[in-house]
């Protein structure tokens, strides 16, 4: 039960901070990358470890919930961005400029996520109960090999396609595939911190 918790709000807290910070482009060893790839990364892992340790239904239900989560925090940014300053509060940082959501990255954000995220599912629970419940870290490879590009290509298009040059665009891809690779690598062993439920077929 603690570790389905804390799993759960791990995801949660990871998919939040992704789309959040995913609102700046930054520049890492001299590739465009949208800042969100620092954490988001993390969640195909976390959502391994949430089948693990809860099954394939949970994982569905909490990848759905996520993005309902985040289109929510996107929709509450907005009210607070149209609020007034209160002036007797004296100067303010520019809010507005920083957490003001850009619907076009948070719908492209909240599509990709869902989509990759839902494929990770599958390939996962496919791997285990079709192929083989041995080598943990290898069900979390396969998985993210396919949904780690799904997701990026889905992203960077949906969000910078037309608006941004081209050979950014392609940069930026290129850029999620090189962090979010050496992500799951770094963290494949994480999957062995939790008991395995029984996957359903």
């Amino acid at each position: 039960m603690i570790a389905t918790i804390l799993v759960t709000a791990s995801y949660i807290a990871a998919q939040m901070l992704a789309d959040i910070t995913s609102l700046k482009i930054v520049s890492i060893f001299g590739m465009s990358v949208d800042a969100g790839t620092l954490i988001y990364p993390l969640t195909f892992t976390i959502r391994d470890l949430v089948h693990k340790v809860a099954g394939r239904r949970a994982a569905r239900i909490i990848i759905l919930t996520a993005a309902v989560i985040n289109l929510g925090m996107a929709g509450l940014f907005w009210i607070v961005s149209q609020l007034p300053y209160d002036p007797s509060a004296g100067p303010q940082p520019d809010w507005n400029a920083v957490l003001a959501p850009v619907w076009r990255i948070v719908i492209a954000s909240i599509l990709a996520e869902i989509f990759s995220e839902l494929a990770d599912t599958e390939i996962y629970h496919l791997w285990v109960t079709r192929i083989t419940s041995r080598y943990q870290w290898l069900r979390v490879l396969v998985s993210n090999a396919v949904s780690v590009p799904m997701d990026s290509l889905i992203f960077v298009w949906a969000a910078f396609g037309g608006v941004l040059p081209t050979p950014v665009v392609w940069e930026i891809f290129g850029a999620n595939i090189l962090l979010k690779g050496a992500f799951t690598l770094i963290s494949l062993p994480s999957i062995y911190l939790v008991r395995e439920k029984p996957e359903e077929k």
